[in-house]
């Protein structure tokens, strides 16, 4: 298949994952020739450098294009994935889906009305102990699930999300969107249900302090990340505008009544996250989220007992985010190519993005409990059946015009 690449920034090494299944990636789309210059030494010169996504529409015409992968910040995802879509070019969009409910909801229309596949990098439904935690609760081990509860120590904060555009509302809504998007997706995985409610508690408790600031534009997020930028007040080099939260606190209710808190913090020295589950048999618990971590369940009654009835060990995978990214990828061609089910899920991302924006809504209006807005039943049900294709007469569809539904044959 061929691919074109959107955005060269931090999450680009992806690029390389598609490769190594077959892939070939013909374009990247970054304005910026050092982050252009970045890419070929990742992936190889091989590729055509555009400037801007809406050149693609001439090379999908040409039949030198199959799908895109949009790699580019949060807060540009609606235009670019809207207008790829309408031009009949499968998406592989990065989580999250949009930073507004009317953006995500202008993504998903786009996909349904022209019938072209759209799929949402949630890749922790990858994650080998999020699947084991699932395997668990889908055996019956602890019973009927009723709470659960997730921490979120976000030990890079300071070098990853206080020091880009990840610190302005404006580009990212809130790091409850930005991070948690991905920890509400499992949860409602895990529980089988979406939130309906939401409330919560939050401030700006230790970056605000920070009075040294710069424009990073320069710099990518991971090679700005050291453990030796400890303790967190002794950041240097924040981002001139810091206007999110960096520690949260979220009640929500789901669909099936199931209650679940989250907690996300910052500053904290460790980077893990970790999900209690309590079900009406019993608990489990994650201890680490990769390879070598544990799963542990706790079934009988007795005291404190830091030993559990059962362990499992999480195993080591091939790939980033333990074995995820590479898994991900291939469900993402297998889906373009052969309409495959997924893992994911366009309506789960929007659901997730809707959750952590009632959060925060309420964490910035004085913790009033805040509704989820709902989707449209109908959208909902085109992509809960897989978005299915009236016509698919070719696996993958021929377009005439950019930014209208002039999609054919798909």
């Amino acid at each position: 298949m061929k691919l074109a690449v959107l955005g060269a920034g931090f999450r680009f090494p992806l690029a390389k994952q598609f490769q190594e299944h077959g892939a070939e990636i013909v374009a990247v789309v970054e304005p910026r020739d050092d982050r252009q210059d970045r890419a070929a030494s990742i992936i190889g010169p091989g590729f055509r450098r555009l400037g801007h996504h809406r050149e693609l529409v001439a090379l999908r015409d040409d039949g030198g294009l199959d799908a895109a992968i949009v790699l580019t910040p949060d807060h540009t995802h609606a235009e670019i994935a809207s207008d790829l879509l309408h031009a009949g070019i499968p998406v592989y969009l990065e989580k999250p889906l949009a930073i507004t409910i009317d953006d995500c909801d202008r993504i998903l229309r786009a996909a349904r009305e022209a019938q072209t596949r759209l799929y949402v990098g949630h890749n922790m439904r990858h994650m080998r102990f999020v699947q084991m935690m699932k395997e668990i609760i889908d055996e019956g081990r602890i019973g009927e699930v009723q709470a659960i509860w997730c921490r979120h120590f976000v030990g890079y904060g300071g070098d990853f999300y206080f020091k880009d555009w990840h610190a302005e509302r404006a580009k990212s809504a809130g790091l409850l969107l930005q991070k948690a998007a991905h920890d509400i997706d499992v949860i409602h995985l895990l529980a089988g249900a979406r939130t309906t409610i939401a409330s919560g508690m939050g401030r700006l408790a230790v970056y605000g302090q920070i009075e040294d600031r710069r424009d990073n534009d320069d710099r990518l997020m991971g090679p700005r990340a050291s453990v030796d930028h400890w303790p967190p007040l002794a950041q240097t080099e924040l981002n001139p505008v810091i206007d999110v939260e960096d520690l949260s606190h979220v009640q929500m209710r789901l669909a099936n009544d199931v209650l679940v808190t989250y907690n996300q913090c910052h500053f904290t020295p460790d980077y893990w996250r970790n999900y209690t589950v309590i079900g009406t048999e019993g608990r489990i618990e994650n201890f680490g989220d990769g390879p070598g971590g544990s799963i542990k369940l706790w079934n009988r009654r007795g005291a404190y007992r830091p030993e559990p009835d059962e362990e499992w060990t999480i195993p080591a995978a091939e790939g980033g985010h333990g074995g995820a990214d590479f898994s991900i990828t291939l469900e993402f061609l297998d889906f373009v190519r052969d309409g495959t089910a997924t893992l994911t899920s366009p309506t789960a991302a929007r659901d997730a993005v809707a959750a952590a924006l009632a959060a925060t809504a309420s964490i910035r209006s004085g913790s009033v409990p805040t509704a989820v807005a709902e989707l449209d039943p109908a959208v909902r049900a085109y992509f809960d059946a897989g978005q299915p294709r009236e016509r698919d007469a070719e696996p993958i569809g021929t377009v005439s015009g950019f930014g209208h539904n002039t999609v054919k044959n798909c």
